[in-house]
């Protein structure tokens, strides 16, 4: 099973830059998409309607903002729009789809680059999300959560480590959040699982050459539960074409 998770920076954007003729050739079982910015009326035209993928969307109530996104080749035997509250679901931030046992998500956890108040709920979110996680691992589930969680984990995930301690997506008390995901909660970083080399980033800024120079961030994710470390095959980030600001991630499973 080839999962992907990808933050499009705009769907339509990606779209114009050949995201969808690209994905027709990976033969991926579902795509996880976030930062969507679109609602559905917007995507009618057949190039967002790739045959053999049924289409999920949990869009922004804001227009233009936000917005997640599944395409899945299996029908799901049920759609999970939102987590109840109301950070989560006004601004699109999460969906799952249910295919037998397993549960896959596609999530978009706020930034906080903008100002201390921003910064402040990003935390409330985090909060309340490691709520509805310890509820997850109840549900004897296996579960795949896709998604940009805009942090970065240790100092291996990022190039300029030491000028970023003060910025929103490495600070210490993100980073430690992440600490408890994968160390007190057992959840796995299936990447890192996979791959412990250095210079692997998801994104860059679009400022000061940083593509070019591969002055990244890895801040995009698969979180898996730990009954499916041992599916693992093999890992990739897709950066021959630029659709994004972020690059595809792309796991195989044993599934």
């Amino acid at each position: 099973m080839r999962v992907i998770s990808f933050n499009m920076n705009g769907i339509r954007s990606a779209a114009k830059k050949g995201f969808f003729d690209w994905l027709t050739e990976q033969d991926a079982d579902v795509i996880c998409l976030q930062e969507i910015k679109a609602q559905e009326a917007q995507l009618t035209d057949s190039i967002f309607l790739p045959e053999c993928y049924h289409r999920y969307l949990f869009s922004a109530q804001k227009k233009g903002y936000s917005g997640v996104a599944i395409y899945t080749k299996q029908k799901p035997d049920n759609v999970l729009y939102g987590l109840g509250w109301e950070l989560a679901d006004y601004e699109g931030r999460f969906l799952q789809i249910d295919l037998g046992k397993l549960s896959i998500a596609s999530l978009y956890l706020p930034s906080g680059s903008s100002g201390e108040e921003r910064q402040e709920q990003k935390f409330i979110f985090l909060d309340k999300f490691t709520k509805e996680l310890e509820l997850f691992k109840k549900q004897n589930r296996d579960f795949i959560i896709c998604g940009d969680f805009n942090i970065v984990h240790k100092e291996i995930d990022i190039k300029n480590w030491q000028s970023n301690q003060k910025n929103s997506g490495c600070l210490p008390e993100e980073r430690a959040w992440l600490d408890k995901l994968f160390d007190e909660m057992e959840w796995v970083d299936a990447f890192r699982h996979l791959n412990q080399d250095a210079y692997q980033y998801t994104w860059w800024s679009n400022r000061a050459n940083a593509r070019t120079n591969n002055v990244g961030w890895r801040i995009d994710y698969q979180v898996i539960s730990p009954s499916l470390k041992d599916k693992l095959v093999s890992t990739s980030i897709y950066k021959d074409t630029w659709f994004s600001d972020h690059a595809p991630l792309i796991i195989d499973y044993d599934l």
